[in-house]
């Protein structure tokens, strides 16, 4: 079934809305009484639940959380100040979240620029053909796009219930996405605003991925489903497979692998027959959120719960994985491969560490993410061999520029 919609609402670069208009669930935790706890009940409720206080790594200082709240919520001058003071008072820094940073000689330059709309959680940068940047903003149901050579931004509303939570451009520059909370595979055409939307049987299509075939693939991590939509037809064919996939890219030969939250194991789907072989990953405690393949076929991918990363020899199933510098509680999330160099980021940590690994020396480098605030979920490697990166929390989206 289709349906479209047409929501044309494009913001300028500078704009920002006075508050979030939608609200999220997220649990509430009793916050210490002291000056200021009123008004961060009512500012920082209204995009989501005390618990995300309650459970923050907390800032060393006043001046730390205003910087941070000032990308979710803006308010009047006192109030941000009686708000900070009193976040500082009780949620002070935990300094054993900080990442271990790993020096070296590879240099790096890492641009972020601050989304129009607070609070939306911007997400999954991904480069159109026109090397404009796109986003989704999942809070606020909408797409956005950059010029990263002037820094302008526009936003594009999507339908009110979509949540999307991964966006991917075709060759002719429409943005698709995934509607995360109303079951639906989108399509945006920037040039009119028109949205068309194709419902899917899973309840929570997640991250996608186009084939050289012309087909969207997907995965629905909640509903355990993998999809497939041809753009022309709007045929669609779903499959149920083992619990929540997650990440997926296609290799050199067109096989479609995925990564799984819910298991110890790795997927390699046939995509013609969409039949599904299972790679087993060592300790049942393994959860993979993301993976990606080199040139000689190796499927890479992050140990999310053991604090690792690893490496795959598809022909002989043979796996090698390496203790992340951060150790088993860096939660190593998004990776992308560029010229066969491991790039993935420690979401554990505080701020979120952008990590390098160069398999043939098994050395490690890594830096700190300049916002430092939000988890890098998803990157994307640009035509000019860049690194798309975001921090869903403070509302950037970034481009790490490697030589």
């Amino acid at each position: 079934m289709l349906k479209h919609w047409l929501y044309i609402s494009v913001l300028g670069a500078g704009l920002a809305a006075s508050a979030p208009v939608w609200a999220q669930p997220g649990g509430s935790n009793a916050l210490p009484d002291g000056p200021g706890k009123d008004l961060v009940e009512i500012a920082c409720t209204t995009c989501h639940g005390l618990n995300l206080i309650s459970r923050s790594a907390g800032y060393a200082s006043a001046a730390d959380w205003h910087r941070v709240f000032s990308t979710m919520v803006e308010l009047p001058a006192a109030q941000a100040e009686t708000i900070a003071t009193y976040l500082a008072a009780h949620f002070p820094e935990d300094t054993s979240r900080r990442p271990t940073l790993v020096a070296g000689d590879f240099d790096i330059e890492i641009t972020e620029w601050q989304v129009p709309t607070l609070g939306q959680r911007s997400r999954d940068p991904a480069e159109a053909p026109d090397g404009s940047i796109w986003w989704t903003g999942m809070w606020a149901s909408l797409a956005g796009r950059l010029d990263p050579e002037t820094g302008a931004m526009e936003e594009f509303h999507l339908p009110p219930t979509a949540r999307p939570h991964t966006i991917v451009p075709d060759e002719d520059g429409n943005i698709w996405y995934t509607g995360n909370s109303n079951g639906t595979i989108g399509m945006l055409d920037p040039e009119t605003g028109m949205v068309t939307e194709y419902a899917t049987e899973a309840r929570d299509p997640h991250s996608a991925v186009f084939h050289p075939n012309g087909n969207l693939y997907f995965t629905s991590q909640g509903a355990a489903m993998l999809g497939r939509l041809n753009p022309d037809s709007g045929e669609l064919r779903e499959i149920n497979t083992e619990p929540r996939p997650y990440g997926i890219k296609v290799d050199q030969g067109g096989d479609v692998w995925i990564a799984y939250n819910g298991t110890n194991k790795l997927g390699r789907m046939d995509p013609d027959s969409m039949e599904v072989r299972y790679y087993e990953v060592p300790d049942e405690r393994t959860r993979i959120r993301r993976l990606d393949l080199d040139s000689a076929g190796n499927v890479w991918f992050v140990n999310s719960t053991m604090g690792k990363i690893g490496r795959l020899e598809p022909e002989t199933g043979d796996i090698t994985q390496w203790d992340s510098p951060s150790g088993p509680d860096s939660h190593p999330y998004s990776m992308a491969v560029i010229d066969d160099v491991i790039w993935y980021n420690e979401s554990g940590m505080r701020p979120d560490a952008l990590v390098r690994f160069d398999p043939s020396s098994e050395r490690f480098q890594s830096w700190a993410v300049p916002s430092g605030v939000g988890i890098i979920r998803h990157v994307w490697v640009t035509e000019d061999n860049n690194l798309l990166i975001h921090q869903s929390s403070s509302n950037k989206i970034g481009l790490v520029q490697i030589p």
